[in-house]
């Protein structure tokens, strides 16, 4: 009765993670398909007639005006400075709300928790309007902006692991001279690194993919990252050729999804140590 039930979940199981991964598998197959047989066609495989090769890869990156490799470089600089600012912000922000027991951390705390359930539609008119008057509309200043949205996770993960490390080994480095940024940087910094793993994978899929925020922050007809180079895949009279439109988001999601795939391990015990410790 077990074993039956076993194999039950197991075809439940493979049948839902089927459902989600027929998408990628739709994107995949279409990039290699002519525009034609991508709308008339779209679960059909590539064959003599609808293949179209790497035709799609080089019409999408030649498109307009809009070099895609500066699309690409954009995207790898606000995704790098976004995250590395992220990790190193939400971590010593959550050392020092688990080390001082005060109504000011606590509360910065449940704040940062409490930014996690509001929705960001909620504040992209002000955020955009903020950033604006402020400047952060470029790949090197919108960084500080993901700062504010990605702290709320990071420092409640960051916090429950640092709840778990023992103080004593902080009062030795004390002890030895150490003072709170020498300590901070020396000894409990590389201690959280299953949640620095964790945290930087979770960021780097968000931000790597994030098309909504950049669009309304950056200046567009200077800066785009990838997701707003392929919003711009419009000919004459807003047609959209789906080749290669199909090409350059799978160009886009291939190095996400690999990356996950060798890190996923790390996110589970990033999680867990951060949730348990806590």
């Amino acid at each position: 009765m077990k074993q039956e039930k076993f194999v039950v979940r197991r075809i439940v199981l493979g049948i839902i993670c089927l459902i989600w991964i027929l998408p990628v598998l739709a994107v995949a197959v279409n990039a290699f398909k002519m525009n034609t047989y991508v709308k008339t066609e779209t679960f059909a495989l590539p064959n003599a007639q609808s293949s179209a090769g790497f035709d799609n890869f080089i019409k999408g990156m030649t498109f307009g005006n809009y070099p895609f490799l500066k699309s690409a470089l954009y995207s790898v600089v606000v995704t790098v400075l976004s995250v590395g600012a992220i990790l190193l912000f939400t971590s010593m922000a959550a050392w020092y709300i688990a080390r001082v027991d005060s109504k000011a951390c606590r509360v910065i705390y449940y704040l940062c928790v409490f930014s996690m359930v509001v929705p960001f539609q909620m504040v992209m008119l002000t955020l955009s309007r903020t950033a604006d008057s402020l400047r952060l509309n470029t790949p090197l200043t919108i960084p500080a902006v993901y700062v504010g949205f990605g702290a709320g996770l990071a420092v409640f993960m960051f916090t429950g692991f640092v709840k778990g490390i023992p103080l004593a080994i902080e009062e030795a480095a004390s002890i030895d001279g150490c003072g709170p940024v020498r300590t901070f940087f020396t000894v409990v910094f590389p201690m959280l690194q299953p949640t620095l793993v964790s945290v930087g994978i979770l960021e780097i899929m968000w931000i790597w993919n994030d098309y909504l925020l950049p669009v309304l922050v950056l200046d567009i007809y200077e800066y785009r990252t990838i997701p707003i180079h392929i919003q711009y895949l419009k000919g004459s009279y807003g047609t959209v050729d789906l080749g290669a439109t199909m090409a350059l988001i799978l160009l886009s999601v291939v190095p996400v999804v690999v990356f996950y795939l060798f890190s996923q391990k790390h996110i589970i015990e990033g999680v867990t140590a951060g949730a348990v410790k806590g």
